[in-house]
């Protein structure tokens, strides 16, 4: 059995980032979202040496949420590209099963 956590398909609905896993569970990303929680050390900030994170300051343009396309890196992540150019954020997918996760149990 495999246990390893793999899409089944991603797609683009509207605004949002769909994926099908194999398991079954869906997710959908709204595109502001996605980016407002990019996991790259340019949005989240990187520690230092002593293990303090410095969060930088983020500004977001319209164009900050508008997704240009997706890359699958390796077998493991996702990458998107989006058209103010921000392209450094690998999302796991851990990370978006667990991002997933807390968006559907989100109260409205």
């Amino acid at each position: 059995m495999n246990s390893r956590l793999v899409p089944a398909h991603i797609a683009t609905i509207g605004e949002e980032l769909c994926i099908a896993w194999q398991d079954g569970v869906e997710n959908f990303f709204p595109f502001e979202v996605l980016r407002r929680n990019c996991p790259c050390a340019v949005c989240q900030g990187e520690a230092d040496v002593m293990g303090s994170v410095e969060r930088p300051e983020r500004s977001f343009t319209p164009s900050s949420f508008l997704l240009k396309t997706v890359r699958n890196v390796g077998g493991y992540a996702l990458q998107p590209l989006w058209a103010d150019g921000h392209e450094t954020g690998l999302f796991s997918y851990n990370y978006l099963r667990e991002l997933g996760s807390r968006l559907s149990n989100a109260t409205p």
